[in-house]
Parts: structure tokens; sequence; C-alpha cells
């Protein structure tokens, strides 16, 4: 198909070619390649985004996966913490405009599938919809909290495993991921947790995270008894000890999710620049500041300056 009504061919960091008007494909593509990579046995290192821009700094940096972390979206779009305040809607809302944005897959938070089986089931097609490779299910009280705070609690262990299921029977597609996430470590204890990942593996989640290990050997022993891949989380000052993104792949951990990595950095540039920009009498001479050219050149301008010189050269016919 030729002229202005044709799909617009673009490109994507990883060279993955899509148009404008097959997002289904492009979808589908996303939970594929994140699932051939899983099975493949690939170590996968995912950092936290929380918006498009950040979502596209991790694609530039070159990483293969991107996670939507629930913590970046609370503080990014609604200045809260993440005290399971977010809706279902603005979670997905945020999924859908970073899967939009890139060209990788994103693995988004949750949170607890906002209710029972029925939310759950609806939750899994809201997030399949909107162009995610896969999600992570928490077994946290709504609402919850950040896994790395204090005083959480937990639905029962029956309650969790329905929901799991719930959630695997929904999808659409077989390549979307479910990712089961327990926090009973914290108010269960180790065995619990580890029953928990076993249990929501069996009825068909692709990876289990044992959320917050407190220690080296807890961190050692959950992929040595979780009977599948398992996915650790990580968030800069957490209950976890800071390990080596190699030494996390040493153990057995199938997937990393840098949770907090972007988030942090950010709110500690905007700070530095901004008592910068208040102190400061002199012209703003920033180090490391990029021009317009240089910012929209990530955000794909190329793509639009081509888009738009095609459709200057369309050539209408005489009498039209």
């Amino acid at each position: 198909m030729n002229g202005p009504c044709a799909a617009h061919r673009f490109e994507g960091l990883d060279g993955t070619a899509f148009r404008s008007n097959t997002k289904g494909d492009l979808i589908m593509n996303s939970s594929s390649r994140l699932r051939r990579r899983i099975q493949a046995g690939d170590f996968i290192v995912a950092p936290g985004a929380y918006d498009c821009l950040s979502a596209k700094a991790a694609e530039l940096a070159g990483f293969s996966a991107i996670y939507m972390t629930g913590m970046g979206t609370s503080a990014s779009r609604l200045g809260l913490p993440d005290y399971g305040l977010a809706t279902m809607s603005e979670m997905v809302s945020n999924a859908t405009a970073m899967a939009s944005a890139t060209g990788i897959p994103v693995i988004a938070d949750a949170d607890t599938g906002y209710g029972n089986e029925l939310n759950m089931t609806r939750t899994v097609h809201e997030f399949e919809r909107s162009g995610a490779a896969g999600i992570h299910i928490e077994d946290q009280v709504f609402p919850k909290k950040c896994g790395h705070l204090d005083s959480k609690q937990v639905i029962p262990l029956r309650a969790f495993v329905s929901k799991i299921h719930a959630a695997v029977r929904a999808r659409q597609s077989d390549d979307f991921i479910i990712i089961a996430r327990t926090d009973a470590n914290a108010v269960l204890g180790f065995e619990e947790a580890i029953a928990r990942a076993n249990e929501a593996l069996a009825v068909g989640a692709d990876l289990a995270l044992v959320e917050a290990p407190e220690s080296m050997a807890e961190l050692e022993e959950v992929p040595r008894r979780v009977h599948g891949p398992c996915v650790l989380n990580v968030l800069l000052g957490g209950k976890s000890p800071l390990l080596s993104l190699h030494a996390v792949s040493e153990l057995g951990y199938r997937m990393v999710l840098l949770s907090d990595v972007l988030l942090s950095a950010a709110i500690t540039a905007y700070d530095s620049v901004l008592n910068t920009v208040r102190t400061s009498r002199e012209p703003l001479h920033l180090k490391n500041s990029l021009s317009p050219r240089d910012i929209f050149k990530r955000l794909g301008s190329e793509n639009w300056d081509r888009l738009r010189s095609d459709e200057s050269a369309v050539v209408v016919s005489p009498g039209v």
C-alpha cells in the first residue's frame, strides 16, 4: 500500500521493525521475544523505568527489557508513595505509554491484581492489551506497600495460588509472562515464602519472585529451593544485600529487576540542578546538559522527520 494512508515503518533500538498500524503484532513480538530469552536460559536485566523518557533511556543504553516499577509509577504520575494508592487503570495507562514508546519488552508491576480472581482476570486482560510483555502479581493484602518496607500483610496461601491460577487462565497469549511474587518472607518466614513460590509455579506461573531476602544465605537458597526460574527485585537501600549483577547471575537467578535505580538517580539529579539554579547568579552552563535537538533525537525525531519528508513528497493528481 502506498500513499498517505500507508502504514509507516519504524525501527526499534534492537533493530526490530514494526508498523504504526500493527500494534497487535508488536505486542505479540514483545512477549514472544521475552519468552524466548527466558526459555533460552538468558540472564535478563530490566532497569526500573517509570515513564516514557526513562524507558527510552534504558532502551538507548542497550538493555533488552524494561521493568515498569510500581514505586516509580506512583511517584512520577501521582506524587504518592508506593502504598497501593495507584489504581489498575493508572498502572495500565503507564504500561501502555511505555510499551508504545519503546521497542523492547516491558515487564509491569500489577500489584496484587486489584481484587479477587475476577479482578485478576480483568487485570491480565488490560495489561496484555497495553502492550506489556508480562506482569508480576504479589500476595500482599490490598492496599499493599513497597516490598522492602516493614509491617506488611499477606493473604492466605490458598487465595494467592487461586489468583495466580486465574491470571494464567486469563491470558490471551501463552507468551504473556506471569511472575508470581510472594512477600511472605517478612511476615510468615522464609520457609513459607519458598512454599508459596513453588505452589504458584505449580499452577502455571512462569517465574517466581521471593521478595526481599534479608541475608546472603536467603539469597543463595531461593534459586536452589524454588522449582523454577527465579527473579530478584533489587532496591538501593532495601532489605536485601546488594550484589553485582554477575554475582546475581552466578547464584542462579534468571532475571533481575532494578526497581529504583533510575528513580533514585533522577531525584538526586533534580535536587542537584535545582539547587544550582536557585543559588547561582551566573549564566546557566550546566554539566552534561542536552540541547533540544539532542533530546528530540533520543525520542525518535529522525523517524518523524523522515515521515514528514515522505508526506510532503506526495504528488496530488491534476484536477483533484
